[in-house]
């Protein structure tokens, strides 16, 4: 199955934005990729080209732009785009090409990290956009071939991902780690429902992230909280077919950062295998889980709507056998209407020795193929205001 990640047009990246419209740059110079040896023929190594070009931007201390004209760039493992060292806080990466990597996977599993197609590390004073633009009628469509992640950010500042399409990514799509202040907004995920473990965006160790209008297709999360997310907003999205948004799993270790301030606002939910879903390994931890606001979501035909589940063990297969540490407080569900999948729409599955808290509901309608749905609630306390349908847990 071929793995890609497409930019229709334009993939920029500007450091700080420094575009008025589409297609205009005030940048004082322009380095080409050809003139570092990137070939446009598909058959030769331009990993060390885009390298390069990158390097002398760098080290230059005016705006500037990369430009990677049309043609097919064949790269051979990660690029890897470094702020740390760069003079320049005004850099444009603008591909109109087509990237794609080696199709001999056995190669890329030989690598210890796995291949991530574009890494960009330590963006700490920089401000990028990641953006797309349609080519002239909409239907050419430059592809990107990888394998393992498409997308990874880490230890890195003020990122803005705009317009991106990815397609059939191996393993994540896109991955944030350890940065602050992302924006994420425009952007299509697919993936075949049946491929394990391709989250759309997963995120972790990081704050201050904004991710709008969004179109998820996976056969994993559409969108995976880990630990240490902290100030997230995720706005306007569409999600299925895929297992939902999911917080966790949580208590992977014993010693883990919590999740808090997380809001969920303005999602659709088709046929996916849950909705709303907070998860954790039954195992002691330190983590947490507090202040989560999932407001006005639609669901429809989602196998569980409402789910927090403390005893998450995928496969059943050597299972801790402890009660889960994670901490689940101040949780509120407001206005989620829809169809379950299941007979059990809202099932809260906590630990008995760390119960579920603070949850809250309101505005909720949910319907079992046109009949009553049911509640399936353990160790969990709150409040019920309003219509709540189903009822029963708090």
């Amino acid at each position: 199955m071929a793995l890609f990640l497409s930019f229709v047009r334009v993939f920029s990246i500007v450091i700080p934005i420094i575009m008025s419209h589409f297609g205009q740059f005030d940048a004082r110079t322009s380095l080409n990729v050809l003139s570092f040896g990137a070939k446009p023929n598909g058959m030769v190594d331009s990993v060390k080209a885009f390298s390069d070009a990158w390097d002398a931007a760098c080290g230059v201390v005016d705006s500037v732009v990369i430009y990677v004209p049309r043609g097919r760039y064949l790269v051979s493992g990660e690029v890897r785009f470094e702020g740390e060292s760069c003079r320049s806080h005004e850099i444009t990466l603008r591909i109109d090409g087509t990237l794609f990597g080696p199709q001999d996977y056995k190669l890329l599993g030989k690598k210890k990290t796995g291949l991530v197609l574009v890494v960009f590390t330590m963006l700490r004073f920089l401000e990028v956009l990641l953006m797309l633009r349609e080519q002239p009628g909409g239907i050419a469509k430059p592809m990107v071939t990888i394998a393992l992640k498409t997308l990874r950010f880490m230890d890195s500042y003020n990122v803005r991902i705009k317009g991106v399409l990815s397609l059939n990514s191996q393993l994540f799509h896109i991955a944030i780690n350890r940065c602050r202040n992302i924006k994420i907004e425009d952007v299509r995920i697919i993936a075949p429902d049946e491929s394990p473990n391709t989250d759309g965006i997963h995120i972790q160790l990081s704050t201050d992230i904004e991710v709008r209008n969004a179109s998820i297709k996976t056969g994993d999360d559409c969108i995976s909280i880990g630990p240490g997310t902290k100030n997230l907003m995720v706005d306007g999205i569409t999600c299925g077919p895929g297992h939902g948004i999911s917080i966790g799993s949580l208590a992977k270790s014993t010693e883990e950062q919590g999740v808090e301030n997380v809001t969920v606002k303005r999602a659709v939910f088709v046929r996916t295998d849950n909705g709303l879903r907070i998860k954790s390994w039954p195992r002691h931890s330190n983590g947490f889980v507090a202040r989560v606001r999932f407001l006005g979501v639609l669901m429809v035909n989602v196998s569980y709507p409402i789910l927090i589940d403390q005893n998450y063990c995928p496969g059943d297969s050597s299972c801790p056998s402890q009660e889960s540490g994670i901490k689940i407080n101040d949780v509120i569900y407001s206005g989620i209407m829809g169809t379950s999948a299941t007979k059990v729409a809202i099932k809260m599955d906590c630990s008995e020795q760390v119960p579920c808290t603070g949850i809250r509901m309101q505005a909720i309608n949910l319907t079992y193929y046109g009949e009553a749905a049911e509640t399936s609630c353990t160790n969990v306390s709150g409040k019920q205001l309003g219509l709540v349908t189903p009822s029963g847990c708090l």
